[in-house]
């Protein structure tokens, strides 16, 4: 048997704070939503934020405190879901390796996340 991929969860200070905030970028079902955990729910996958009193926002691009991971969105348009970002209460990065396919932005608790125009396999890869 093969284990189905279900979806990544996300160290935080604030489960419910963190899923709300992604629900506003990407859409989803806040299906649980306790001080410990919260689990936003799509179709074909779950993204689960877990309370961690230690957690230490990412600092990348300086490696001092790793990334961790860091989750894509497709946007048809960059700049008007740029603005929908920004209003929930995420930041764009200092970073921005490729800003016309690519535009990096740190949420609430700092983790890394990307908006992107770039569909595999129509173009060619990026040089993250």
């Amino acid at each position: 048997m093969t284990a189905s991929f279900w979806g990544p969860t996300l160290d935080c200070p604030d489960p419910v704070a963190l899923a709300e905030f992604y629900q506003r970028v990407a859409g989803g079902e806040l299906a649980v939503a306790s001080e410990n955990f919260a689990e936003l729910r799509f179709p074909t996958f779950s993204l689960g934020f877990q309370r961690d009193l230690n957690h230490r926002a990412p600092t990348w691009p300086d490696p001092r405190v790793p990334q961790q991971c860091h989750l894509d969105f497709m946007a048809e348009d960059l700049d008007a879901e740029q603005a929908k970002v920004v209003a929930a209460g995420g930041r764009p990065s200092a970073m921005q390796p490729e800003p016309g396919t690519f535009r990096v932005f740190l949420d609430p608790a700092g983790h890394p996340f990307c908006l992107t125009t770039w569909r595999t396999p129509s173009g060619p890869a990026p040089s993250r």
